[in-house]
């Protein structure tokens, strides 16, 4: 029988299973698809095998890109993408690439207003992006979107534009429901609980002085990244050229630095 798949990600807040974006996007693909998948949620990327996250685990060998993940599920007959049409599989690469260039940064409110306003024209009225069945676009969307919607993130523009916008958040709150309703209040409980004391756990990391270096360079990632999405820090560019199926259950097992 062949060893299941194991996916490392972030770990959630916010009342998310993970607070990155990429992590995000992976986890709802393995559940639109329905890819038997183990999850282990971190908060330190030197404990997954590749030393990023997320990262999934083969038999043979460590995917690590997200979009890689992604396709290699799809070759293991976990698609979520099978019943599109030729003009909805380039719309997905579309809006990817849109998503990419102008909301990912999320530097530019203008520029990332605008995707949002033209991801909300294309969803309509639909229930996901593609009909009654979430694809990749899906995955990709919820992944960029939720923590900008969950985010308690004071004066935002960008998320008060994003809350303006029904049909997104209900897509956000939809997936969160269907796919993720024990993930959610994990996260919810677990961003409550007391710490505990891990010293004598933490004494034989043998990465102790890494895992420090990595909690501060990751605080000061999110601080840069909070005064941009709160507006209090702006980059003008310089050029202006570069224009399902039910899932099935996925075993959880979150995993602190300590451990």
């Amino acid at each position: 029988m062949a060893a299941p798949l194991e996916l490392f990600c972030w770990k959630g807040d916010w009342g998310l299973p993970s607070v990155d974006t990429e992590s995000l996007m992976v986890l709802a693909y393995a559940r639109f698809s329905g890819a038997p998948v183990r999850v282990h949620k971190l908060s330190n990327p030197w404990r997954s095998p590749s030393g990023v996250l997320p990262a999934l685990k083969t038999e043979k060998d460590v995917v690590s890109h997200p979009l890689q993940i992604l396709a290699y599920l799809r070759k293991r007959k976990y698609n979520a993408d099978y019943g599109l049409s030729a003009t909805q599989a380039a719309d997905t690469l579309a809006f990817a690439s849109l998503i990419e260039e102008k909301l990912l940064p999320a530097l530019i409110y203008k520029e990332a207003r605008e995707c949002l306003t033209l991801l909300s024209q294309r969803l309509g009225s639909l229930k996901f992006f593609f009909g009654d069945s979430p694809s990749s676009l899906d995955a990709i969307v919820f992944g960029h979107l939720a923590p900008i919607l969950k985010a308690k993130l004071p004066n935002s523009k960008l998320q008060q534009h994003l809350r303006s916008l029904d049909n997104l958040c209900a897509l956000c709150t939809s997936i969160l429901g269907l796919y993720f309703p024990n993930d959610s209040s994990d996260a919810d409980r677990s961003s409550k609980k007391v710490p505990r004391n891990n010293s004598s756990d933490s004494d034989e990391d043998p990465h102790k002085r890494r895992s420090q270096v990595l909690s501060v360079l990751v605080g000061l990632s999110a601080m840069i990244g909070y005064a941009f999405l709160s507006g209090i820090l702006s980059i003008q560019r310089v050029s202006t050229h570069n224009a399902l199926r039910q899932p099935s259950p996925l075993e959880d097992d979150d995993v602190d630095e300590g451990q």
